[in-house]
């Protein structure tokens, strides 16, 4: 699934031996903000050999114009304000995901709590075509590296892969309850992690598979490596583990206190694939060397105390990472929290450069690329826009009637697309006088 890439580029990035890091963290500046509104057997079948070399590309622009008159599935205003340009509300449920196509970003495909996918045109909204068939609430797709394939995966554990192009339904395959999905980034392979701790790699649409066994628990979350030769998965009871796609072995296993000590929540890999961030409902990032296999670096918030012991009948506040990314051109990194913080950390000195405040959970943030700017999406329905190197909110956008659940930035930070519980996705042009 495309989320978006998040990544940071390997000249900006200290090498490891130079990192020096320092047991205490400094808060430089806490930015407040302005109230508002508020898991099968082990396949024994080996897979073909996958050319993992990168595709040649051409480029294709978006030389469609924005059309802003309403049609069908399409709203054209709301009450209160909004921001957006284009709304698509073919939707009849919570909106879970969405993902862009990476050749064009002219396509986006989204899922639903209405069992029901769809893949449509973000210049106006115009549907392209359902993917059918679903009987659960779709909570992942995404569009293959070169855009010719969108795959669509629910959390009964079907996943679908549909030919752009000519609509049609090339492979389907029944997995375990599924967690996460992700395409390679240079090849026509899809994985995914189930409940059963499987992460399985499909060659599509041939249907050649491996499965990658963890733990008996879920493989909660998942990223390939930028090498298209490995990849980092998390489970539920705090391991890593980098695998090895080509022998389906791993490489390394990061468990105990090297690991984390709660479910895995989110992962991330700079731009060179050296680095890994690690997040986990135990409020903890871990840095991680990906050709060592050690953490070496840890991040916690100050905002985060240990909880107390519990009395029955009572219920702790609950906190958690839930996403987080590297800089791509600063050797900075962002771990947003469930609590509404987002926090800036310097790589090289392990140091709190700056800490933003949320009025509401934070569900997810992306770097944009070439840039020191940071986008979070929250529970309050807010998409907010940060300068890393500051700490200040640069602008925001508004229109969501509920919190927002997945969001999606285009290659030239011009679009921004987000999916919410009100059962909508809005397209929102983030180019404007104000930035």
């Amino acid at each position: 699934m495309e989320s978006e890439s998040e990544s940071g580029a390997a000249a900006d990035t200290p090498p490891l031996e130079t990192l020096s890091f320092h047991g205490d963290e400094e808060i430089i500046e806490v930015v407040e903000l302005d109230p508002g509104p508020p898991d099968p057997d082990d396949l024994a079948q080996e897979m073909e050999d996958v050319d993992f070399e990168e595709e040649e590309e051409e480029e294709e622009g978006n030389e469609e114009g924005w059309v802003l008159e309403p049609q069908e599935g399409v709203v054209g205003s709301m009450e209160g304000p909004d921001d957006s340009e284009v709304t698509f509300a073919l939707h009849s449920a919570s909106v879970f995901c969405v993902s862009l196509d990476p050749k064009t970003n002219t396509l986006a495909v989204t899922g639903g709590e209405d069992d029901k996918a769809f893949v449509w045109r973000l210049s106006d909204g115009e549907l392209l075509f359902e993917c059918a068939g679903h009987k659960d609430s779709v909570t992942c797709a995404g569009f293959s590296h070169d855009s010719t394939l969108v795959a669509t995966g629910d959390m009964s554990g079907l996943l679908k892969v549909w030919q752009v192009d000519t609509k049609e339904e090339v492979w389907s395959f029944e997995a375990g309850d599924l967690e996460w999905m992700e395409w390679h980034p240079r090849a026509p392979v899809l994985l995914a992690g189930t409940a059963d701790g499987n992460t399985w790699m499909w060659k599509v649409p041939n249907g050649d598979c491996k499965t990658f066994q963890g733990p008996s628990c879920p493989a909660t979350c998942g990223r390939v490596l930028p090498d298209g030769k490995r990849a980092v998965v998390g489970y539920e009871d705090g391991t890593i583990r980098i695998w090895d796609l080509k022998q389906g072995s791993p490489i390394h296993v990061l468990k105990g206190t090297e690991g984390h000590q709660g479910p895995l929540t989110c992962v991330a890999a700079n731009q060179d694939g050296s680095l890994i961030l690690t997040g986990s409902v135990d409020c903890q990032a871990k840095l991680v060397s990906a050709t060592a296999g050690k953490v070496v670096g840890v991040f916690r918030p100050e905002t985060v105390a240990s909880q107390p012991n519990v009395g029955e009948g009572e219920e702790s506040e609950s906190n958690s990472v839930e996403s987080l990314g590297f800089c791509s051109v600063m050797p900075l990194a962002a771990v947003g929290y469930l609590d509404g913080t987002l926090a800036i950390y310097d790589l090289s000195t392990q140091t709190l450069r700056h800490q933003c405040q949320h009025q509401s959970g934070i569900v997810q943030l992306l770097w944009e690329a070439g840039t020191a700017v940071v986008y979070t999406c929250s529970l309050d329905g807010i998409v907010r826009l940060w300068d890393a190197r500051t700490g200040r909110l640069l602008t925001d956008y508004r229109g969501h009637t509920a919190e927002i659940l997945d969001f999606a930035l285009s290659k030239d930070a011009s679009l921004v697309v987000t999916t919410s519980g009100d059962h909508k996705a809005k397209v929102f042009c983030v180019q404007r006088p104000d930035r």
